[in-house]
């Protein structure tokens, strides 16, 4: 399993398989936040990355580990990237994980003309088959280039839905939200101004089931437009944010904001093994947002 055999020349750049079709949909349905979307994907022998931007101001990757796969077959030179519509591709997804339908595809990429090929594998009576269009992509991605703000990280854990309620909360106030983490007493803040002033506080101490980490050796503050701030979090499946899981939020050097999340891609497990919320590491995708502070957006 998870072998890369030699291929022959005319063969694919990549053929795996996937046994939990819906955690994938669950993943990317984290970064689609408006309804036509362009994606860029890079294959690897690691994984695949799925890229979508906006504005030059937010960009969301999604991380598929090739350990989330039953089957991957790499025989690519390089990394080959290509565009996609991500709405398209989700939809596309849907259609593998509806009720009577396998739950357990196939990827194939490129077809005889550069589409994304994906078919059910574990039916006997019947077979879903659909190709997507793919295009060449444009200019590469710009790049965030994230880097720690200083000696030590300031970032802070907060459970996903209590993120996304905090969140949806500030859309009221208007269009700027600000972000301030202080030493002491160890508190985040996030506050909206505009038509109103909405002020929401995580005190570590007091909300331990709520903040679960925090970790701040100088006090900042970053404002980030509402719009991008809302794209991490508005899209996240309501199963996902129910999860015993956090998002971990971190402010780097000249205020880049990065938001990671947790979703699992595993089988379903028994139900002792899912009450405890725990999911081996190898079948999580790994989703992250970059979010520009409106100094230099």
């Amino acid at each position: 399993m998870n072998s890369s055999p030699a291929m022959e020349p005319d063969a694919p750049d990549l053929v795996c398989q996937l046994d939990n079709v819906q955690g994938m949909v669950d993943a990317l349905t984290c970064v689609r936040w408006k309804r036509h979307q362009d994606a860029l994907v890079e294959l690897s022998e690691h994984g695949i990355v799925l890229i979508v931007e906006e504005s030059g101001c937010l960009q969301a990757k999604v991380y598929l580990q090739r350990e989330l796969f039953t089957k991957y077959e790499y025989g690519a030179e390089g990394r080959p990237r290509f565009g996609i519509s991500l709405g398209l591709l989700v939809d596309c997804l849907n259609t593998f994980s509806s009720p009577g339908h396998s739950n357990t595809i196939e990827i194939k990429y490129p077809g005889p003309d550069m589409e994304l090929l994906l078919k059910s594998v574990d039916t006997l009576n019947s077979c879903i088959y659909s190709e997507i269009r793919t295009r060449i992509p444009e200019t590469s991605e710009w790049d965030y280039n994230f880097e720690q703000a200083g000696a030590a990280p300031l970032t802070f854990t907060v459970k996903s839905a209590a993120l996304k309620e905090a969140i949806d909360d500030l859309e009221w106030p208007g269009s700027s939200v600000q972000i301030s983490l202080q030493k002491s007493p160890p508190c985040v803040t996030f506050r909206g101004e505009g038509h109103g002033d909405l002020q929401i506080d995580f005190m570590y101490y007091a909300n331990t089931d709520l903040l679960l980490a925090f970790h701040c050796d100088t006090e900042v503050s970053y404002g980030y437009k509402y719009k991008f701030l809302k794209a991490t979090t508005a899209n996240i499946p309501g199963n996902v944010a129910r999860e015993n899981r956090g998002s971990k939020l971190t402010i780097g050097r000249g205020g880049m904001l990065k938001v990671q999340h947790l979703v699992s891609v595993a089988k379903a497990l028994a139900p002792q093994v899912e009450s405890a919320g725990y999911q081996p590491p190898s079948r999580i995708a790994y989703i992250e947002f970059f979010v520009k502070p409106e100094e230099t957006a």
